[in-house]
């Protein structure tokens, strides 16, 4: 049973990893408020990298990185001040099952509340395919979920290993050569899983062949607490909108090169559409912000300061920012105009 606080961090110890298994669980903020989380700042020791002090924290390559601009990735230095990015927006849709937005390199889960209990939300780093290898867009289930799995890699992988001199067996059994590691939990479209890594310190980067890969701790947490046949929603929004009691708070993130497209039916057969609709490919960051505050202010009017909202589409640092508030009169206003 997950306790009712503001935030709670589960730490587990492994005997095997320095890391811990570590769980970010916020309270489910109710309808028409959309930010969980905490800005934070620490300081680095003498033997960090970024790298380390985002795994430490829940965070993947691409946060930690973007939400520190000229801080060294590899020595940041003893002493030196960093900002942990863990303050989210929650994407767009419905707060049920699993939803990966590849733009932010994220996964939310929200798990289906007991009786009486405070309904949360857990959120874990990703990787994601990469150019290449996109992974798509689209809604789907968790079909099956496998402890120690081996890897079959398809043909076109095996050829691409060939090809750079690292032949690959049919069959890659399980054990720390396996990149899989030591769960994968496989979707409705063909050919993609979310699994665990040998390979951790990709994870928040866009390397994968299009399966979605997770820290090995976090894997290891949500593994028994995922069912089959639970809702996945995979979305690609850079910018997002969302409300903090009046105030209107935008999220931007890099925008994907070559980004990836919706399969053309956009759901796994025998799945029945969803009331929300999956976000189109975005290729540009000011379309995307100016479709998302006409979403965000559609029921609720606001006024935005264009200034902050194009400060923040240069920086796209993942970091969410105050740049509006709700306009409480606008119907009285309009009718005087």
């Amino acid at each position: 049973m997950i306790t009712k606080m503001r935030k709670n961090l589960i730490f587990v110890a492994l005997a095997v990893t320095p890391f811990c298994v570590r769980a970010e669980v916020y309270d489910l903020p109710p309808e028409g408020n959309d930010v969980i989380g905490a800005l934070t700042t620490i300081t680095a020791r003498a033997d960090d990298t970024l790298l380390d002090i985002a795994r430490r924290h829940g965070l993947g390559y691409e946060d930690i990185v973007r939400a520190n601009p000229g801080v060294d990735t590899w020595l940041p230095g003893e002493g030196t001040a960093v900002t942990l990015p863990t303050r989210y927006i929650l994407p767009r849709g419905p707060r049920r099952g699993v939803v990966l937005n590849l733009a932010e390199y994220r996964l939310y889960y929200y798990p289906t509340p007991e009786d009486g209990q405070q309904a949360v939300v857990m959120t874990y780093p990703i990787s994601i395919g990469r150019m290449d290898w996109e992974t798509p867009l689209g809604r789907t289930t968790i079909v099956s979920k496998v402890r120690n799995p081996a890897w079959y890699p398809p043909e076109s992988i095996r050829a691409e290993h060939a090809a750079e001199g690292d032949p690959l067996p049919r069959v890659v059994p399980a054990g720390p050569q396996n990149p899989l590691g030591e769960y994968a939990m496989r979707l409705g479209l063909p050919g993609y899983l979310i699994h665990g890594t040998n390979r951790p310190a990709g994870v928040g980067m866009r390397v994968t062949h299009g399966c979605i890969r997770m820290f090995p701790e976090d894997i290891d947490y949500l593994f028994g607490r995922v069912d089959v046949n639970t809702a996945v929603r995979i979305v690609n929004e850079p910018v997002k909108f969302g409300w903090n009691g009046d105030e209107l708070v935008i999220e931007v993130h890099r925008t994907l090169e070559e980004a990836p497209v919706e399969p053309e039916s956009g759901l796994v057969p025998g799945l029945e559409p969803e009331l929300v609709e999956v976000a189109a490919p975005v290729r540009d960051a000011m379309t995307a912000l100016t479709a998302q505050f006409v979403l965000a202010t559609n029921e609720r009017p606001a006024e935005l300061d264009w200034d902050v909202a194009e400060t923040l589409l240069r920086l796209a640092n993942g970091i969410p920012t105050v740049a509006g508030r709700r306009i409480k009169d606008a119907a009285t206003s309009a009718a005087s105009e």
